[in-house]
C-alpha cells in the first residue's frame, strides 16, 4: 500500500524535546494545513458536527534501523525493556502515530485548528477520522504499565518577568508542558540545566525534586 501525506501540522513544537508525551495533555492550539492535492472543502463536509478527531501521522524524526522487538520507554527511565507493541515508541516497524485532538475550528481555506496535539511542527499527517465516543471510549480499559504515571505532575515556578515574555494565549499550554516534566526519566540531576524550544523562544529550567524552576526565556 502506498500512502502520502494529506496535510502537515503547524505549531510551536520545533524539536522533539518538550513535545507532550500524549495527546490531550496540553491545550495549546495547532493548525492542520492540507497539501494542495487534498485542499478541498468538500472533503471536510460534516466534520463540523464532531468535537474531536483522530490524526494518523508519521514519526518523521524517528530513525529506525532493523526491527527490534523491544524498546526502552523513556517514562521507565530508559533502562527497562517492553515489547514494542506494548508501547507508543516511535521506533516501530511502521513509524505511525495516532492522536486524538479537539477540533476547535474549520477555516474557509481548509485549515483545521485543533488543540491537544502531541506532534512536532511539520509532522506529516496521513489520515483524519472523526472520534466516536460510543465506539472509541472504553470505560473499563486498563492503562497497563502506564498506570503509575497518571496524574503525576511537577510544581512549576515561572517568574512573572519571564512568563511575561510569552504571548498570553500560550502561557497556560506552556505551563502544562513543563508540569508534565519534559525530561527523560533517566535524567534527574538537580544541577543540570535544560533548554527546550517553544516557538521562537528558548525556555531554560532545572528540576529539584518535584519543583521545576524556569531560569531564563530568550528569543
Amino acid at each position: 500500500m502506498d500512502i502520502e501525506p494529506i496535510a502537515r501540522i503547524e505549531n510551536d513544537f520545533t524539536e522533539k524535546f518538550g513535545i507532550p508525551r500524549q495527546s490531550g495533555i496540553c491545550t495549546l492550539r495547532s493548525r492542520i494545513v492540507f497539501e494542495p492535492k487534498f485542499r478541498d472543502i468538500n472533503a471536510l463536509r460534516g466534520l463540523e458536527d464532531f468535537t474531536h478527531i483522530w490524526l494518523i501521522w508519521g514519526f518523521s524524526e524517528a530513525v529506525c534501523g532493523d526491527f527490534s522487538p523491544t524498546v526502552r520507554p523513556p517514562r521507565l527511565g530508559g533502562n527497562v525493556r517492553k515489547g514494542v507493541f506494548a508501547t507508543r515508541s516511535p521506533f516501530r516497524p511502521n513509524a505511525l502515530g495516532l492522536s486524538a485532538v479537539k477540533l476547535e475550528e474549520i477555516r474557509g481555506d481548509c485549515t483545521l485548528v485543533v488543540s491537544g496535539a502531541d506532534l512536532m511542527n511539520s509532522t506529516p499527517i496521513y489520515d483524519i477520522k472523526p472520534y466516536l465516543p460510543y465506539a472509541d471510549s472504553i470505560r473499563d480499559a486498563s492503562n497497563g504499565w502506564a498506570e503509575e504515571f497518571i496524574g503525576k505532575t511537577l510544581c512549576v515556578e515561572f517568574p512573572e518577568e519571564l512568563l511575561g515574555k510569552i504571548p498570553e494565549n500560550k502561557r497556560e499550554g506552556l505551563l502544562q508542558i513543563l508540569a508534565e516534566d519534559p525530561r527523560p526519566q533517566y535524567q534527574n540531576s538537580p544541577e543540570r540545566l535544560y533548554t527546550m524550544s517553544f516557538g521562537e523562544f528558548q525556555i531554560s529550567f532545572h528540576v529539584c525534586g518535584e519543583l521545576l524552576t524556569v531560569t531564563n526565556v530568550v528569543i
